[in-house]
C-alpha cells in the first residue's frame, strides 16, 4: 500500500520520545481503571437489582415448564458465597459499563500511530464491537438462558410412593456463573465478523480464503461451543448455529471490503495516470549549426 508524502509528514509530527509514550500510556491506564472502579462501585450498590433482573429468565423458564414463577428460589450454602456473588457481578457489570471508555482510551492511544486513513477505517470496528457483544447479550438473555433452564427444570422428578422428589435449587454462584458464561461465549462469537474485517482490510484473510475454509468452520464452531456453554445440547447448538450464520456474514463482509479496495486502488491509479499525463513533455534538444 503506497503512502502519501502528507500521510508520511502526519506521522512524523506524531512521533515522540518514548518517555512521553510512556506518559501518555500510563494518563489512559489512569482514566480506564478510574472509569472501571467508578462503574464497579455502582454496580455493586445495585448488585442486588441487577441479580434479581437476571433471574427473569429463570422466571420465564418455569412458566415454561408449567411452574408458578412467583415461587422461583435461589439459595446458598456458605456464608460469604452471595457477598462474593455480589462482587462478581459488580466487576461483570463494570467492565460492561467502562468498555466504551475503555475501548475510547486504547484508540486515543494507538490513534497517533496510525495514519489518516487507517483511523478512519478502525473507528467503525470500535463502535460496532460493543453494538455486537449486546445483541450476543440480549440473545441469551431473551431467549438461550430461558431455555437452558426449561431444559434442566424439564428434569425434575414429582415425589410419589415409587420414586422421590427431586427438585431443582440452583445456588445463586452458580446461576450467575451459567449466565455469564453464556454472555461471554455470546458476546465473543458476536465479535466474528469484526476481527475477519479487520484482517480482510490488512490484508491477512480473504473471501476466498473464508469460503474455502467453510467446512472446517462448522466443525470449530461446534467444538467451541462444547468448550465454551455448559454440558448440555441445548445451548451447545445454540452457540453454534449462530457462529456458522456469523461466518457467512463475515465473509459477505470481507467481499464488500474487497471490493471497496478494489475501487480505491483503480481511482488511486486514474489518478496517477492523469498526473502522469498532464506533466509536460521535455523539449526536443536544438541541433547545433
Amino acid at each position: 500500500m503506497s503512502v502519501s508524502d502528507k500521510d508520511k509528514e502526519e506521522i512524523e509530527k506524531s512521533s515522540a520520545p518514548l518517555i512521553e509514550h510512556l506518559i501518555e500510556l500510563r494518563r489512559r491506564l489512569i482514566w480506564s481503571l478510574g472509569g472501571f472502579f467508578i462503574a464497579f462501585l455502582v454496580c455493586f450498590f445495585f448488585a442486588k437489582r441487577l441479580f434479581n433482573l437476571l433471574v427473569i429468565p429463570f422466571k420465564w423458564a418455569t412458566k415454561w415448564a408449567g411452574l408458578d414463577p412467583h415461587k422461583v428460589e435461589l439459595i446458598y450454602t456458605a456464608p460469604q458465597e452471595f457477598f462474593f456473588t455480589q462482587v462478581k457481578l459488580a466487576m461483570f457489570g463494570g467492565m460492561v459499563v467502562a468498555f466504551p471508555l475503555i475501548a475510547t482510551q486504547i484508540y486515543k492511544f494507538i490513534a497517533p500511530g496510525l495514519y489518516k486513513n487507517e483511523r478512519s477505517a478502525f473507528l467503525p470496528f470500535l463502535i460496532a464491537s460493543p453494538i455486537l457483544f449486546l445483541m450476543g447479550a440480549s440473545l441469551v438473555y431473551f431467549f438461550f438462558t430461558p431455555m437452558v433452564m426449561w431444559f434442566f427444570l424439564a428434569m425434575q422428578q414429582v415425589g410419589t410412593n415409587d420414586q422421590v422428589q427431586i427438585s431443582l435449587l440452583p445456588k445463586v454462584s452458580e446461576y450467575l456463573s451459567l449466565i455469564m458464561t453464556l454472555i461471554f461465549s455470546f458476546g465473543l462469537v458476536f465479535q466474528l465478523p469484526v476481527v475477519t474485517s479487520l484482517l480482510t482490510r490488512v490484508g491477512m484473510l480473504s473471501s476466498k480464503a473464508l469460503a474455502e475454509k467453510r467446512k472446517w468452520a462448522i466443525v470449530i464452531a461446534f467444538v467451541v461451543a462444547a468448550v465454551l456453554t455448559p454440558p448440555d445440547p441445548m445451548s451447545q447448538i445454540g452457540l453454534a448455529i449462530p457462529t456458522i450464520l456469523l461466518y457467512e456474514v463475515a465473509i459477505w463482509s470481507a467481499r464488500m471490503i474487497e471490493r471497496s479496495q478494489e475501487r480505491e486502488r483503480l481511482a488511486r491509479e486514474a489518478r496517477e495516470s492523469g498526473a502522469v499525463s498532464e506533466t509536460p513533455a521535455d523539449p526536443p534538444p536544438t541541433q547545433a549549426s
